[in-house]
């Protein structure tokens, strides 16, 4: 089985759907390529992939997460989806309830991306404390869309919500040229202590385990060896990624083609399962 845990929709209707990118700049991704969910579902079937989770693409639709609700509703046994909030809203908590209402079984929060440099501090203010609780208390999964410089941050949240389950998207971007011991990731690897903590593989890593002095068995497999497989999953970042779907998927196998099955397997779905049980159901 083959779970993506990082893909995408951009709906076609922008009436319907209008467009309200966070910070107020429309990635590149979306505006140049959308892909709606029958064309996901068409994707997945010619790159292999059995289920995903769709993420909200935040530099696209902020935190109206409408296509995505959608999108699970029309594909309930295919996807599952991860919404974004103001976190530091007074009604944050109450906007939580009202997108797993609808079905949504994660929440992303975006700190740092493609269309903002800049890393945001505000998920480690007392204001976001309530959905940092929430989502403990609900047993949520939050995806952690950010740079290295954050992660002393995120390490104060998790000391002080040792329960909740945090997914670091991309690996935070860190660094992997100047090869092992990996330095310049260090950061993310301090992490590996803290058991509810669990790394997103895409494409973004792989590439940087190509680079400088790194190798994806050294840089990767220093990822599994920090964290287990159990505490790793895959996602391609399709469409935001520029290869289309099945190549992404042959990049993961073969970066991982070092591992032995089982650990595979947990990367390439157990981990999603475990994360979004949604994602369990036949």
């Amino acid at each position: 089985m083959i779970i993506d845990t990082h893909c995408h929709v951009i709906a076609t209707d922008t009436t319907r759907y209008p467009l309200k990118p966070l910070y107020g700049k429309q990635s590149d991704w979306s505006a140049g390529h959308p892909l709606d969910h029958p064309d996901m579902v068409k994707a997945d079937i010619e790159a292999g992939v059995d289920k995903a989770v769709l993420v909200q693409a935040s530099s696209a639709y902020g935190s109206d997460n409408s296509y995505v609700a959608d999108s699970v509703a029309a594909h309930p046994k295919r996807f599952t989806g991860v919404f974004s909030i103001d976190v530091v809203a007074p009604d944050a908590v109450a906007k939580m309830k009202h997108w797993m209402d609808k079905g949504l079984t994660g929440i992303r929060i975006f700190t740092s991306g493609s269309t903002h440099a800049a890393q945001e501090t505000f998920f480690a203010d007392e204001a976001a404390f309530p959905v940092w609780q929430y989502a403990s208390d609900q047993g949520l999964s939050v995806c952690m869309q950010m740079r290295p410089p954050g992660l002393p941050l995120l390490q104060n949240v998790l000391q002080r919500f040792p329960k909740v389950r945090v997914i670091i998207d991309h690996f935070a971007r860190v660094e992997a040229a100047d090869g092992p011991p990996f330095a310049a990731a260090a950061p993310l690897f301090a992490l590996s202590k803290f058991p509810n903590v669990t790394l997103k593989l895409t494409h973004r890593p792989i590439e940087q385990a190509m680079k400088g002095k790194a190798t994806p068995q050294a840089f990767l497999g220093k990822a599994v060896s920090e964290f287990g497989p159990q505490r790793i999953m895959w996602g391609s970042n399709f469409p935001a990624a520029g290869p289309p779907l099945p190549e992404l998927v042959a990049m993961g196998r073969k970066a991982l083609s070092f591992l032995p099955p089982d650990d595979q397997d947990w990367i390439f779905a157990k981990t999603a399962q475990a994360h979004y049980p949604a994602l369990a159901e036949t």
